[in-house]
């Protein structure tokens, strides 16, 4: 059902609000084509109303030539950014950047932020936007749960449908998502709701069974029948199953580089106003599926890049799969139990 102006207005003044934006500040929003122009025309309006000077930065599309799929997040190569130095140093000359493009897994998203600028990344249709709306609840959940990621040295992970693996932590830093920017040098994403973090290098061992139903991004499309991962020193060494395997195998093999193989992100989602059942509900070629990465209770996992968290790894290859009724330990305590998340642990 299509958003009115007046509550996709009143959805950014609170996001705004929630990121701190006050009168005098530099507001730069980030677009290109395939920007939704109400998205725009109300994150304009609300900067204003809040006092902010607001500029708006057009770029053009890139990696067309390259990538399988219109996704934004199907192919991690150049962003309009890359050798661009008079756009990046707008970016970071302001205080907040409003993402309306994606510009995410990037080196030149990593140099604006080290300068103190904050990034909201905000690409989902507008019905996505005010469904889920952040909250200083949502905060406070995905900030408890990631200081408990923070101290564990180990997470197993395990489902009846057959996943057994075991992931070593500590190396890198726990991301915490929730869907607006209140802190200097701060990136997130609206709609969100979820922690994760990157297991050490060549510290994943074991096997990952992709269920009937569990979702691959950036195909957007629930499984057929299930698809068996090998996990070993850190890489998916085999992908075996039947029609979904061969699919995701071919996928895979397009990008000719094995560090697309690599597991990549690790964690679970935490936002109740985000369904696993919403994917087909929506225009695929409108969504990047943010239900899917942050419905409560799913584990999810990545293939691919580990730059985001200060890796080495910048493959153009990169995989989202958020799987259902698994049980995640950490430090052999359980978090989520058979995809419902354990609030006491």
């Amino acid at each position: 059902m299509a958003v009115s102006d007046q509550k996709l207005l009143q959805a950014w003044q609170r996001v705004l609000e929630l990121s701190r934006l006050e009168k005098g500040q530099i507001v730069t929003i980030l677009t290109n084509k395939s920007t939704h122009p109400q998205t725009l025309a109300m994150a304009q309006i609300a900067a204003q109303s809040r006092g902010a000077i607001v500029n708006r930065l057009d770029l053009p599309p890139v990696n067309a030539e390259k990538s399988l799929s219109r996704d934004p997040l199907a192919y991690l190569g150049n962003t309009s950014l890359t050798g661009n130095a008079a756009a990046i140093a707008m970016l970071k000359t302001s205080d907040l950047v409003l993402d309306l493009m994606t510009l995410l897994w990037s080196n030149e998203q990593a140099e604006i932020l080290e300068s103190g600028t904050k990034i909201l990344l905000a690409v989902e249709p507008p019905e996505v936007l005010v469904r889920v709306i952040p909250s200083e609840a949502d905060r406070e959940r995905v900030k408890r749960h990631s200081a408990r990621l923070a101290k564990a040295e180990e997470m197993l992970v395990i489902s009846g449908a057959g996943t057994n693996i075991r992931f070593s932590l500590g190396e890198f830093p726990v991301i915490s998502e929730y869907g607006f920017v209140d802190e200097p040098g701060r990136w997130d994403h609206w709609p969100s709701g979820f922690c994760f973090t990157f297991p050490n290098e060549g510290g994943s061992n074991g096997t990952i069974v992709i269920d009937e139903g569990d979702i691959l991004l950036p195909q957007k499309c629930y499984t057929r029948d299930k698809i068996k991962l090998s996990v070993k020193n850190g890489y998916a060494t085999k992908i075996e199953g039947g029609f979904d395997a061969e699919m995701l195998n071919e996928y895979m093999q397009s990008f000719n580089d094995p560090e697309g193989y690599a597991i990549s992100h690790i964690g679970w989602g935490l936002q109740p106003r985000c369904y696993w059942s919403t994917l087909n509900l929506y225009d695929r070629e409108q969504t990047i599926a943010m239900d899917a990465r942050a419905y409560e209770g799913n584990f999810l996992f990545s293939l691919g890049p580990n730059n985001e968290a200060g890796g080495h790894r910048t493959t153009a290859c990169h995989i989202d799969i958020p799987l259902r009724n698994c049980s995640v330990s950490l430090d052999g305590v359980e978090v989520v139990r058979n995809g419902k998340v354990i609030e006491n642990a």
